[in-house]
């Protein structure tokens, strides 16, 4: 698939809030198929270079936003899990709890995918920027984002909150026990999940989407080289699909 149907389905796909936030892909290669000679004019390859300044500005500064933002809504997850536990919830609060943390993880593995795809487009776009011009921008660039960007070099704190939630639903909120009472509870929250999954169905699809897409272009892109995404440590795919309602939902 072309990078930029890509991109516009990765961006259909995100939550409506963010679609403004992804790289000026289209934009920006409108300005790279305007340049006029090899090597451009300082006027064109000033504005192109504004223009992708300007775009990595506007990515890094979202993904350090939603970092923060999901950094304070881990906190008051893990407080409601403990309160939850302390007090021996009822199954349909727990139920509740649950699904707010499986949302939130998929919300996570969306910025994730969003690291990822707006590196590739940067990528693409200076490696034909290079291309038409004759330059040699794209080493530079990819350097830069790579070493000094938090949306690409700062991943590990919002994958390590993917892998607690994770666990959060696995151990926390339903610890084994050998109580045919309390397994009994436990078999009623999960029943409630998936009430409250089959209701809200579109995080589940764009999250498993994103994750599909994350392993596809860490595995094999066209952009393999030198300027490639390194290995990235992903949230197990399983994990998710044993979220999903029982009406079949497309997920490639």
């Amino acid at each position: 698939m072309k990078f930029g149907k890509l991109l516009k389905r990765q961006i259909e796909q995100s939550l409506p809030e963010w679609r403004d936030k992804f790289v000026s892909y289209k934009e920006l290669k409108r300005i790279v198929s305007s340049i006029s000679g090899c090597p451009p004019s300082p006027a064109e390859e000033a504005m192109f270079v504004a223009a992708l300044d300007a775009d990595i500005d506007k990515i890094d500064s979202f993904f350090l936003e939603q970092e923060e933002e999901f950094v304070i809504r881990h906190r008051e997850l893990q407080e409601a899990i403990k309160a939850a536990a302390e007090r021996n919830a009822a199954a349909a609060e727990v139920a509740g709890i649950r699904r707010e943390i499986v949302d939130f993880h998929g919300e996570m593995v969306l910025l994730l995918n969003y690291s990822s795809i707006n590196y590739i487009g940067v990528a693409k776009i200076v490696k034909k920027h290079d291309k038409r011009t004759g330059g040699g921008l794209a080493p530079a660039v990819t350097k830069a984002v790579r070493e000094r960007r938090h949306f690409f070099n700062k991943t590990e704190t919002v994958s390590r909150m993917v892998r607690e939630c994770e666990a959060a639903v696995g151990a926390a909120l339903f610890p084994s026990s050998s109580s045919a009472a309390e397994a009994e509870g436990q078999a009623a929250a999960r029943r409630d999940l998936e009430a409250l999954a089959a209701a809200e169905q579109g995080i589940f699809r764009n999250t498993v989407a994103a994750l599909l897409t994350m392993q596809d272009v860490r595995s094999g892109s066209s952009t393999h080289g030198r300027h490639s995404l390194p290995p990235l440590t992903l949230p197990d795919s399983d994990w998710l699909r044993s979220f999903q309602p029982p009406s079949p939902i497309p997920i490639q």
